[in-house]
């Protein structure tokens, strides 16, 4: 059984997190009591464990009613599950028209739309992927046909978004219109998603005093505001933190380097300027992106890359995981440890989901 580990911590408010794993394992994590005073423990733990179906991406859309979880897997496979009870609602192959294997271009983002809703009689959802070599597409899907009968309902898009690079890292804003994503060889870019029209690319960044210039390498990016496309924050592979404003320049605003391995992980607060950065070798800090102050570091050392932050929606808790197996909830304001869960199987990716406290007791 996955073991809890407490350093003298204080517990955690109500909350429910998602985890995925390179199993292709969900396990859901639920910390129940007193708010303050709760142990995070896991409750149940869906599918089993396979190495092709390892999660490479998630979205979740946490609505009061019918919410929905989407997950991308190594496979090539897109599942639309239920993120109460893990059933599955519907599953969809990502696989190209051009023969191309899904193991050969992976599911690099992947995001399940709240706002925009086809005007049918039933239930859809819509989702957007972008894999590993550029292909994007958007599909809508029927929710509540049976999941050997769905199909898309004929709205989808397709189109190239590559430039000859690999996608790494992507994001779509708050108001689900515009579409952010860069990667290795692939410089920060903007997309309409209406039109599916690239408006904005960054440029690189000059030579620097040695003439020394630095290859594109994006691993992370998230938008600051939910009201805001135009602010972004990236992480890169050679450990620099980058601010870009495509309403003021091609270049970053602001730039530095955070401790001296790859930047693996970024995450935007609440109140629009703090970003939480995780990196290859566990470390993990909050920065005032307004003027790229370090506001301190989250006491705790994690033992293996952090691979994915997640700002809980209401309390001031943030979740990390990664290649050492845990799950680590924080304090935002203390950046004091609140617990760790040991899940066994290295994690890819957490999630939040917001309406579970209504519901504790």
């Amino acid at each position: 059984m996955p073991r809890t580990t407490t350093l003298d911590c204080p517990g955690c408010p109500p909350l429910r997190a998602l985890t995925f794993d390179e199993l292709g394992l969900i396990k859901v994590i639920e910390a129940r009591g007193k708010q303050g005073r709760a142990e995070p423990k896991v409750v149940e733990r869906w599918g089993d464990p396979d190495s092709s179906k390892c999660v490479l991406a998630a979205s979740i859309h946490d609505r009061k009613s019918d919410p929905l979880l989407a997950v991308a897997r190594r496979n090539g496979t897109v599942e639309v599950l239920n993120p109460l009870n893990g059933d599955l609602r519907f599953a969809v192959s990502n696989a190209s028209n051009n023969g191309v294997q899904p193991e050969d271009d992976p599911v690099a983002g992947l995001h399940l739309f709240a706002k925009k809703k086809l005007e049918l009689a039933s239930r859809s959802c819509t989702l957007l992927t972008c894999t590993t070599k550029g292909n994007a597409s958007i599909r809508s899907f029927e929710v509540n046909k049976p999941s050997a009968d769905v199909s898309s309902t004929g709205s989808s898009r397709t189109w190239s978004i590559g430039d000859g690079g690999s996608i790494l890292c992507s994001k779509v804003d708050g108001s689900e219109n515009y579409f952010l994503l860069g990667g290795k060889r692939v410089e920060m870019n903007v997309w309409d998603l209406d039109g599916c029209a690239k408006i904005w690319t960054a440029k690189p960044p000059p030579k620097n005093s040695l003439g020394i210039f630095t290859p594109t390498w994006f691993t992370s990016a998230t938008f600051l505001s939910k009201d805001d496309h135009r602010k972004f924050v990236a992480g890169t592979n050679s450990h620099e933190v980058r601010l870009y404003d495509i309403s003021a320049q091609q270049r970053p605003v602001i730039s530095f380097d955070f401790r001296e391995t790859a930047i693996k992980s970024v995450a935007e607060d609440l109140d629009g300027y703090t970003i939480y950065v995780g990196n290859g070798s566990g470390d993990l800090a909050s920065f005032d992106i307004r003027t790229g102050k370090l506001l301190g570091c989250f006491l705790g050392k994690c033992s293996g890359s952090i691979r994915s932050i997640a700002r809980h929606p209401e309390f001031p808790v943030i979740a990390s995981c990664g290649l050492d197996s845990y799950l680590r909830l924080w304090n935002v304001k203390t950046r004091q440890l609140l617990s760790a869960v040991h899940l066994k199987q290295h994690l890819t990716n957490v999630l939040f989901y917001s309406n579970f406290a209504e519901n504790v007791y």
